[in-house]
């Protein structure tokens, strides 16, 4: 949403390549089909909130208290909505509902515990980080802050406002899930017993895999592309300071912010330590009613006037022009790994460490280059998924070989070269303990962790107070 908001980590390489295998390896147990609710992405449970009270006509109701928590029966139809729109192969049901608020109680638990417990803290910026990516998601989901403003009918700060204590129970409940989850382990004789329950012949087929890593560079975008945009705002700037066009009029005709262009580039009362250090730099100095001098940060060229500040608060507007970061020149950038795939093939320096030390995708190079599926974490990826650069590269390569600098196209879409060690190909064939060992395992794993917390959390809401109120009441003395 906020072009000067910092950005988040950057994501696999990997196109979501083995959500094929995945889907093949839940075929092996019903047990799947009755994943709990607290397993599903948390994204599902901060969906747009549409007021069933303004566009039904039925009035909300509190369906459940929690601690002194309440849940309405809007914020799970939001929830249910979401999850239909997302899982297409679902269909409603009042035991779809139920288990929907039967997950929002979950997390309302377990962050009671997590505030119980002096060990877990959640901080101010971990809120503020996780609360403006699901807003800038919302932001495209629906087409626009203007939307989203309309939908919830309040303004972006409110939104803020009211969702921000809702995010820090989700990051409180995800801490204390994930050390639960941690702390359970699985026995090679706990994994064949499992895969065993299963007939052989309902064993899937799985297609082509291969496991890779590779280093990623970003090529410099060419001097005339930032000079181009340097020039824009310049122009800009001495328009708003020369006439009688104000910097408003101006960042709805040409600032690239999308969460603030259309507001005249607006953002209201927001602490400094939300901004990127450059913007905050001059947020924090200026005097207030200047427009300042242009600078840049990470997003690209700004300029910005504060109207009002308020300790380590401030109001301001700004106008933000990008680079086009289509306009690289490559050349340094493939000369760059061609000097770095030479120093692995000729001089045997680890693949691990090159990746470690040059690799510019963070995510990738933290792991030694090992491209891995962003949804399951696997690192064995189904060939036909990916993409037709990844293809072009790996049909050059035998197992143990390193390819040569070759383009690549990223999730975040930002032009970027790599070079990849092929480390091992498996051709199709039926799964097995032999083959996929590693795979059987995380699946085992993960159905023992299901089970263990689904005891957990039974403990955990004996010991707080919960009422059902309102359609759960009626639905749960239904189904008595």
């Amino acid at each position: 949403m906020r072009g000067i908001r910092l950005p988040q980590s950057l994501s696999s390489s990997c196109p979501q390549a083995y959500q094929v295998y995945l889907m093949s390896l839940l075929y092996l147990t019903s047990r799947f089909s009755r994943l709990p609710f607290y397993l599903v992405s948390a994204a599902l449970l901060f969906s747009v909130h549409t007021s069933s009270a303004q566009d039904n006509a039925v009035l909300d109701e509190i369906v459940a208290v929690v601690g002194d928590q309440i849940l309405l029966k809007s914020e799970v139809d939001a929830m249910v909505a979401n999850a239909l729109r997302q899982q297409t192969d679902l269909a409603y049901s009042e035991e779809f509902w139920m288990g929907a608020l039967d997950q929002m109680i979950n997390q309302q638990v377990m962050a009671i515990v997590a505030k119980r417990d002096t060990t877990i803290i959640v901080t101010d910026d971990q809120v503020t980080q996780a609360l403006e990516s699901r807003i800038d998601q919302m932001i495209r989901q629906v087409g626009g802050q203007a939307r989203l403003e309309e939908i919830y009918g309040k303004s972006l700060v409110r939104i803020r406002t009211e969702l921000r204590e809702d995010f820090r129970n989700q990051l409180l409940a995800e801490q204390v899930q994930q050390r639960k989850m941690q702390a359970i382990r699985i026995t090679p004789s706990e994994v064949q017993a499992w895969f065993h329950q299963f007939p052989s012949d309902s064993l899937p087929t799985l297609p082509d895999i291969v496991r890779l890593s590779h280093v990623v560079r970003f090529p410099e975008v060419t001097r005339q592309a930032k000079q181009d945009a340097h020039d824009i705002i310049s122009t800009i700037r001495d328009s708003i300071l020369t006439s009688d066009i104000t910097l408003e009029e101006m960042a709805r005709q040409f600032s690239d912010d999308p969460g603030t262009a259309s507001a005249g580039g607006r953002i209201e009362t927001t602490d400094l330590s939300d901004l990127v250090p450059e913007f905050a730099a001059v947020a924090s100095r200026i005097p207030v009613g200047e427009i300042s001098q242009i600078f840049e940060s990470q997003f690209g060229y700004h300029i910005l006037r504060v109207n009002e500040r308020l300790g380590e608060s401030v109001d301001l507007n700004h106008i933000l022009i990008t680079i086009d970061d289509s306009r690289i020149d490559p050349a340094e950038t493939v000369d760059f790994l061609d000097a770095i795939r030479d120093s692995i093939v000729v001089h045997d320096a680890p693949f691990e460490l090159m990746a470690k030390r040059h690799s510019e995708e963070e995510r990738s190079a933290q792991l030694g280059g090992r491209v891995i599926d962003p949804q399951t974490g696997e690192r064995d990826l189904i060939l036909e998924s990916l993409g037709p650069l990844w293809q072009r590269v790996l049909d050059t390569l035998e197992v143990g070989e390193v390819s040569l600098p070759a383009r690549v196209e990223l999730e975040n879409d930002r032009q970027a070269y790599h070079i990849v060690l092929l480390q091992r190909r498996m051709p199709e064939h039926r799964v097995s303990l032999t083959t996929d060992y590693e795979r059987i395992e995380q699946y085992a794993l993960q159905d023992k962790r299901q089970l263990e917390m689904e005891r957990w959390l039974r403990q955990l809401r004996e010991d707080v107070y919960i009422d059902l109120r309102g359609k759960a009441e009626s639905l749960s003395v239904a189904r008595r």
